[in-house]
């Protein structure tokens, strides 16, 4: 007889005294950020183009250094990961556990998306807003293959923590620096891919740092990065904004920047210097129980948030009853009623595809399964960073787009996602 998982109530009661409840908020919380800040930033006209809210009215850019939270949530995942991988049994279990949880939601959304872009450009209805959709839906991937690289990668990375400490964090600061200054001064081409790992690891690093309760002067923290981000902002070809903004030469996240990581310590510090009245209020029984909910669903309304959004604009649209201009009187009115058909929309998403991130029954290692999962890991890796940069508009017209200094094509893309996937689940039923 199969057994039922736990409830969400029954995890939240069952809940050891000695887990850090403070973290779990911290997930939720950024996570919930990101998803809010991408439904504000979307500027739709009424002709259905989406542009940059953040672009329309640049006074608001300075909020990013308060909004963009991202690095918040690989500074979790270093915490998460140091604890789990110590308290498996071995890097396999570890391995699976963590990538099911990460891919099986992921190539549904694939697949689904997959599906719905070859029947939207078979009848030719690619145009508009629909068009703007199978180009955008796909960007939030970015996040899941860096994800994935640190997963595959906790062994030498806890390795280089034990052994150097500060020191670890340290030389992946100086080579994000290096990395800008090669890109910037000298003009090296293609090198500023090289961050999207110094920069999101060496957050990723201070995870690891709090796992071991070496953060100890978090103000301190919080003051270097926040001066070295302004700093670096005035002084150099850094934008003031801490997420993309279109028609930019130069984006702090796409490729990430050294001023991002200095962003990224000082939202750190800051979230530390927090950490007591967050405590207390992840203690309260409904927080603990909300928070347990939201962390049982999080990747799966990560994955289609972007499509509810999109999905509130085309109802409104097609309904004919009009968008008022980005940033009027009348647009800000409407906000509120957006944001609620939005966040509708995701919970009915999330209803129907949350099974799909229910972890795994773990299976017992066996030689072998470990190179499989981390083959696998890999090709999705590498797969679901290329469908973000190319989207799904040109499915059928073999449009490209670079993978670090490569072409990749979206069918190229979705192949290899699948195929890791393969590999990842036949590693969990390979036998000696």
């Amino acid at each position: 007889m199969r057994r039922t998982a736990p409830s969400a109530r029954e995890l939240a009661a069952n809940t050891p005294a000695t887990r850090d409840r403070y973290i779990d908020l911290l997930r939720v919380v950024s996570l919930a950020t990101v998803i809010l800040g991408h439904w504000l930033m979307a500027a739709v006209t009424a002709d259905g183009a989406v542009g940059n809210l953040l672009a329309v009215v640049p006074a608001l850019q300075p909020a990013t250094w308060v909004l963009q939270v991202m690095p918040v949530f690989f500074f979790v995942g270093g915490f998460s990961h140091a604890l789990s991988y110590r308290s498996r049994p071995s890097y396999t279990t570890f391995l699976r556990s963590r990538l099911h949880r990460l891919l099986r939601p992921t190539l549904v959304f694939v697949l689904a998306w997959t599906a719905a872009a070859l029947l939207i450009q078979l009848l030719g209805e690619a145009d508009g807003l629909t068009g703007t959709a199978l180009r955008l839906v796909t960007q939030p991937l970015w996040f899941i293959g860096i994800y994935l690289a640190m997963v595959a990668l906790i062994p030498p990375l806890l390795r280089l923590h034990e052994r150097w400490g500060w020191g670890a964090f340290a030389a992946l600061l100086g080579a994000a620096a290096t990395v800008d200054a090669l890109r910037f001064a000298a003009g090296v081409p293609y090198v500023e891919f090289l961050n999207f790992a110094f920069v999101w690891l060496a957050v990723h690093q201070l995870g690891f740092l709090r796992a071991d309760a070496r953060i100890t002067r978090p103000a301190l923290l919080a003051v270097t990065g926040l001066a070295g981000a302004a700093a670096l902002v005035a002084l150099g070809p850094y934008p003031l904004s801490m997420v993309g903004m279109p028609g930019e030469k130069v984006s702090n996240m796409a490729p990430p920047t050294l001023a991002l990581l200095c962003h990224g310590i000082w939202l750190v510090g800051a979230v530390e210097l927090l950490r007591g009245p967050g405590t207390r209020l992840a203690a309260r029984a409904r927080v603990w129980h909300a928070v347990v909910v939201a962390n049982g669903v999080a990747m799966t309304a990560f994955l289609w948030h972007l499509t509810a959004m999109l999905g509130v604009y085309a109802a409104l649209l097609g309904l004919g009853t009009g968008l008022p201009a980005p940033a009027s009187s009348a647009w800000w009115a409407q906000l509120p009623v957006r944001l609620l058909l939005a966040a509708a929309v995701t919970a009915a998403l999330v209803a129907a595809f949350r099974t799909f991130e229910r972890p795994p029954a773990p299976v017992p290692a066996t030689p072998g399964a470990a190179a499989l999962a981390a083959l696998g890991a890999t090709l999705c890796l590498l797969g679901v960073l290329g469908l973000s940069a190319v989207g799904l508009g040109g499915l059928l017209k073999g449009h490209t787009a670079v993978l670090i200094a490569f072409d990749i094509t979206a069918p190229a893309a979705i192949a290899m996602t699948a195929a890791g996937w393969y590999l990842v689940h036949r590693s969990a039923t390979h036998h000696r």
